[in-house]
């Protein structure tokens, strides 16, 4: 008896390391993260498994939630509310309901609770925003106040706004964190804001309707969708000034909205609402090395971990595209809320 136990204990052995060695033991699942889509019109938030490409959770949230960004951490997402009423461009505002000024704010979603657990004070109608590398200041554009507000999180109190360009909408923190671009619809503009210091640094033309801005990695360079004009703008971020710009396509046809880099910097991406298509840039050369159709007026769009699928908020259609960048092509459409806006992906 005493003998065998040896034995027993290496056959133990040997099967635990052959199960642990297996080739038929599934591997870790490189889809294991969800993808969260703010629903403009039907004021909610659609949670996806990117695993199975399933909605698996509709949570309530406001009105009109818009810009979507996850906190350094992953532990909360911050959703742009507004009060105002929808209008598209060119809208007669003095026809339009007044605006519910109680509803406008940023509001806080804990992922682990999954539910919205606070508002914070914004400004008034927010639109997009971005937060510091800290994590602890929120930049919000109020687009009906043509101010950027900075935020403190744990207050939830505004603590200083800065005057911009009329209709700001983007809201783009460098990545070293020293200067933050607001991009102004109607004058077509950038305001460079001083983050420490929260004080203008300089405006300057981007081009006509400007929407979103990406920098890369080292904050040399940044690129403005120019809806107006059917362009890419690149800005040399050093000195905030125009270098170049990239023409997309025919300008009312092809309408740039939201502009994300690769985490390499190497590939910008590019959504163009209403004319359907994905645009691709290599950032080297700032040339097209690709475009194609991904769906009905895609505008807001984030990577996959991966980078090899990018997802796209369709507004018209309340779905969201799943595109292989690999083959070019939409592999899966994702029924959502009414009026899909901001797109952002989280690891689970």
């Amino acid at each position: 008896m005493l003998n065998s136990l040896p034995r027993r204990f290496a056959v133990c052995f040997f099967l635990i390391l052959s199960a642990i060695a297996s080739p038929a033991q599934k591997p870790a699942d490189p889809l294991h993260f969800r993808i969260y889509v703010t629903n403009e019109r039907s004021g909610d938030l659609s949670e996806i498994d990117a695993s199975t490409l399933q909605v698996v959770a509709t949570v309530p949230l406001g009105k009109r939630p818009r810009g979507i960004h996850a906190s350094p951490d992953g532990h909360f997402l911050y959703i742009a509310l507004s009060g105002s009423p929808l209008a598209g461009p060119g809208v007669d505002e003095s026809k339009l309901p007044p605006p519910d000024k109680t509803a406008d704010g940023i509001g806080v979603f804990d992922v682990q609770q999954n539910k919205l657990v606070r508002v914070i004070q914004s400004g008034s109608d927010p639109e997009n925003f971005d937060i510091t590398k800290d994590g602890h200041t929120i930049i919000v554009s109020n687009e009906d106040d043509a101010k950027a507000s900075f935020i403190d999180v744990t207050s939830g109190k505004v603590t200083k706004s800065v005057p911009v360009g009329e209709e700001p909408e983007g809201v783009k923190v460098s990545p070293n964190g020293k200067f933050v671009y607001v991009t102004s619809e109607n004058t077509g503009t950038i305001s460079a804001i001083d983050v420490a210091a929260a004080t203008l640094i300089k405006t300057f033309k981007v081009g006509r309707r400007p929407r979103s801005v990406a920098f890369l990695p080292n904050s040399s360079r940044a690129y403005v969708s120019a809806e107006n004009d059917g362009a890419v703008t690149v800005v040399d971020s050093t000195k905030h000034e125009t270098i170049q710009t990239i023409a997309l396509g025919q300008p009312g046809v092809i309408k740039p909205m939201t502009v994300i880099l690769s985490p390499d910097g190497a590939t910008l991406y590019v959504s163009t609402g209403r004319g359907h298509k994905l645009f691709v840039i290599d950032t080297a050369t700032n040339r097209i090395s690709a475009s194609f159709e991904i769906g009905e007026r895609p505008w807001g769009i984030a990577l996959s971990p991966d980078t090899k699928t990018l997802f796209s908020a369709n507004g018209p259609s309340n779905d969201v595209s799943v595109v292989s960048l690999g083959s070019q092509s939409v592999t899966k459409k994702i029924k959502v809320g009414d009026g899909p806006w901001g797109v952002v992906v989280l690891p689970n």
